[in-house]
């Protein structure tokens, strides 16, 4: 039974617009869940409901984005507990990698994959950046290789290998502060179930260009 809507925003949602506007006002502010729970006067359950449908919201508007174009930086991180001791980097067993396009004074852009291949990276680049306008950062994963011959303007790569992490314009700092903010936020969940690491990740994508 569809009950009816006591405000425009969710779908069933029995509280009332000014109650929602309230809610959506502390989850902005990135306050906890349990304090906004006591602040609201509602149920963590029914918090919880109402915080997965935003979720999912910013989550389509993030993935409508436009294509990016400029001066790119692109980069992979890992996500999940700590390293298993004998596994490193790209092959951290039980992490989540994801892939991450960010243009510079601009918009951030990620994405959940299989692994950090080519065959896995590259149609993503070439998706939802427009190459033949864009200058691409990078480091030196051979998954970038031959980035021009897929039309970019031109590719620089930094050489973390040789201790090199920025030399004049040629950096992904921007990238990495952005992995750097996202694991420092998302820690604070205390731990977040797999099926829903998506959403959560999204939300901090949508929130990033205001933050760092």
């Amino acid at each position: 039974m569809i009950t009816p809507m006591k405000n425009g925003f969710i779908i069933r949602s029995r509280i009332s617009e000014a109650k929602f506007r309230e809610i959506l006002w502390h989850f902005c502010l990135d306050i906890e869940a349990v304090k906004i729970a006591k602040i609201c006067k509602i149920s963590r359950n029914s918090l919880n409901k109402i915080f997965k449908e935003i979720r999912k919201l910013m989550a389509k508007e993030c993935e409508n984005i436009s294509q990016l174009k400029g001066e790119i930086e692109v980069d992979e991180s890992y996500f999940g507990p700590k390293r298993v001791k004998g596994k490193k980097g790209r092959g951290a067993s039980k992490k989540t990698p994801v892939f991450g396009m960010l243009k510079r004074n601009g918009k951030v852009y990620t994405q959940i994959v299989k692994n950090c291949s080519r065959t896995e990276l590259m149609p993503i680049i070439t998706q939802f950046s427009a190459l033949k306008d864009s200058i691409i950062y990078s480091d030196t994963w051979k998954s970038y290789d031959a980035l021009v011959d897929f039309g970019a303007l031109a590719h620089y790569r930094v050489k973390h290998s040789e201790n090199e992490f920025a030399n004049g314009k040629n950096h992904i700092n921007g990238i990495e502060n952005f992995w750097g903010y996202a694991k420092h936020r998302l820690a604070k969940f205390k731990g977040i179930k797999k099926e829903n690491f998506y959403l959560h990740l999204k939300e901090t994508e949508s929130v990033a260009s205001l933050v760092i």
